[in-house]
């Protein structure tokens, strides 16, 4: 039978009057000591409550100078609702859901709707016993704003929208050394942002008015032949961006943006893919004529639309996804530029 009983219960019956009182007293200042080092409110589970009013009720009006985890206001109230039928923790309305807080956060995150429309695409989802103030009182807890966002939000939000349909474009530069010395080419390149691939639609060393302005209807052309849509472009203020360049985009139904000066940030994927052909390709380059240059940016561009992983694409190219690559057969090797861009493929069965 002792086997059923804690070891302190056992020690306690077997004490005299005054020992217990001492033992006591000595218990409650330790216990006294370790609730100062938690936080100043304890949550209690349900099983914990019915334990403390199953013992605490056989005490009777003694428990309130021993009780420490509450206050002896709210263990009276827990008696109360004992008594009433009401079991610990039935009071109040119930916690929502964790599955439901998930789905009104990821509605509100991935749309930016406000309370009442993410109230509909609850009732759409068969989810029909939360209230306003409940999805409000959740979005709160999650530092969201309840209001519907407008506008078109953050740089990044309008970004994502537009991915399919966005497009960026710049000029980089190389020094080139023609028959008549050396001379500094500009390159226009355009990056569709939804897919990565690049287009160069030109290179001079004079990016005057007629020569941008060509290079707005070869982008026309080329939006054509490969069945796309620019809705959007992004740009910077150089002065080679003219405003007939724009004009001409605009009245083919494109929206010119450009960000704010000294922020490349805003046109990070056209910066980005400027750097990448310098740094892993023209860097290495003494470039001779302008054949020349064009053969090495059209072998990079070959590359990058096609054989180079991209980690912005979890390393896939392109082209392809890792599932349509096959994991048998031989290892082969295809050079571009002399061996400096190398692709990787299997031979086919």
């Amino acid at each position: 039978m002792a086997r059923f009983f804690h070891p302190l219960i056992l020690m306690l019956a077997n004490l005299g009057k005054s020992e217990l009182a001492r033992h006591i007293q000595y218990l409650k200042a330790e216990n006294e000591i370790l609730r100062a080092k938690l936080p100043k409110r304890v949550t209690v589970t349900r099983a914990a409550r019915r334990r403390l009013l199953k013992l605490g009720q056989k005490i009777g009006p003694a428990i309130k100078h021993l009780i420490t985890i509450v206050t002896y206001r709210t263990f009276l109230r827990w008696v109360a609702g004992d008594k009433a039928g009401r079991g610990p923790g039935n009071r109040g309305r119930p916690r929502t859901d964790e599955e439901i807080c998930e789905i009104i956060i990821r509605l509100a995150k991935e749309n930016g709707w406000g309370y009442t429309r993410i109230l509909g695409e609850l009732k759409k989802l068969g989810i029909r016993r939360v209230s306003r103030s409940t999805v409000i009182n959740v979005l709160k807890q999650h530092g969201l704003d309840p209001g519907p966002q407008r506008g078109e939000g953050s740089w990044d939000e309008f970004l994502k929208i537009h991915a399919k349909t966005l497009w960026a474009c710049d000029f980089l530069s190389k020094k080139v050394w023609t028959k008549w010395g050396l001379a500094e080419f500009y390159i226009l390149f355009f990056v569709h942002v939804g897919s990565r691939r690049v287009y160069v639609s030109g290179m001079t060393t004079h990016p005057d008015t007629a020569w941008v302005a060509q290079q707005a209807k070869n982008f026309g052309i080329h939006l054509a032949e490969q069945g796309q849509e620019a809705t959007h472009l992004i740009h910077d203020r150089d002065k080679k961006f003219t405003a007939q360049f724009d004009a001409m985009l605009e009245a083919a139904g494109t929206e010119i943006r450009k960000p704010n000066p000294k922020s490349p940030n805003l046109n990070a994927f056209a910066e980005r893919w400027a750097q990448s052909v310098q740094v892993e390709c023209l860097d290495h380059f003494v470039v001779l004529g302008e054949d020349h240059l064009r053969h090495i940016v059209g072998e990079y561009v070959a590359y990058f639309n096609a054989e180079r992983p991209h980690q912005a694409m979890d390393n896939y190219t392109l082209t392809r996804s890792a599932e349509e690559a096959p994991s048998e057969g031989e290892i082969l090797c295809q050079e571009r530029l002399g061996g400096l861009l190398r692709h990787y493929y299997r031979a086919a069965a």
